[in-house]
């Protein structure tokens, strides 16, 4: 009789172990929750996971999204092999030819660089003011970069290294070499996310035909849904 309890409670204790296991995984390693959103363009959806090891990118993105902050803002900056920007609030309804690249929400987030977080192909990352007005390299409170970036073999991450004083590991090395990505923005702009699903999205709409600002010529425009995985 007790090896039949000590068995079915092994048993238990397993089962409950596994759905535990399961719920851990979907909150993260600390037990978080973790944040997915989906940006839908004419180009195809996007979903972006959110890093818990950036808390105040993630909140401040989370909550944009919840307002409607995004929602029909276009990507107004596309440089194929590099990025594609959007986020700024001036962009909704913008005139054909309008400068954009300088709307604000009135403040600015902390930089957050955290080592393993780096500009693969797919990362998400915040833009900013360039380091002369803004040393401390505070993100914008709303415009973001997605990355396509290049392929990056073992010569030419070297002369990154060496011109900007970067370091990657063998990990990093491999993936720049294998997916791409801008390894020479490391440290320099907060990666606060990644594109888990349609990242061939990016290469749409990374090819599209832009003006001599890197505006699109036919507006690609974007809404933003928070969603359950």
């Amino acid at each position: 009789m007790k090896t039949k309890k000590i068995t079915f409670l092994l048993v238990f204790l397993s089962l409950f172990a596994g759905v535990f296991a399961q719920k851990a995984d979907k909150q993260g390693k600390k037990g978080e929750k973790v944040f997915y959103v989906k940006i839908e363009t004419s180009y195809g959806d996007m979903v972006v996971k959110l890093y818990n090891e950036t808390p105040l990118h993630r909140d401040n993105f989370v909550k944009l999204v919840k307002e409607g902050t995004y929602d029909d803002l276009l990507f107004h900056r596309v440089i194929g092999n590099f990025m594609i920007q959007g986020g700024d609030p001036n962009s909704r309804n913008a005139k054909p030819g309008q400068m954009l690249g300088d709307g604000q929400l009135g403040y600015t987030i902390p930089a957050e660089f955290v080592p393993g977080l780096f500009h693969k192909k797919g990362a998400l990352a915040a833009a900013r003011q360039g380091d002369e007005v803004n040393p401390e390299k505070a993100s914008s409170s709303c415009q973001f970069y997605i990355v396509q970036g290049d392929l990056w073999d073992e010569g030419r991450l070297k002369m990154v290294e060496q011109r900007y004083g970067k370091s990657f590991t063998p990990e990093q090395a491999q993936v720049y070499a294998t997916v791409g990505g801008t390894p020479f923005l490391d440290g320099d702009y907060t990666v606060f996310g990644e594109v888990v699903e349609g990242m061939e999205v990016i290469d749409a709409i990374a090819a599209v035909q832009t003006d001599r600002m890197n505006r699109p010529i036919k507006d690609v425009k974007m809404k933003m849904y928070l969603i359950e995985k």
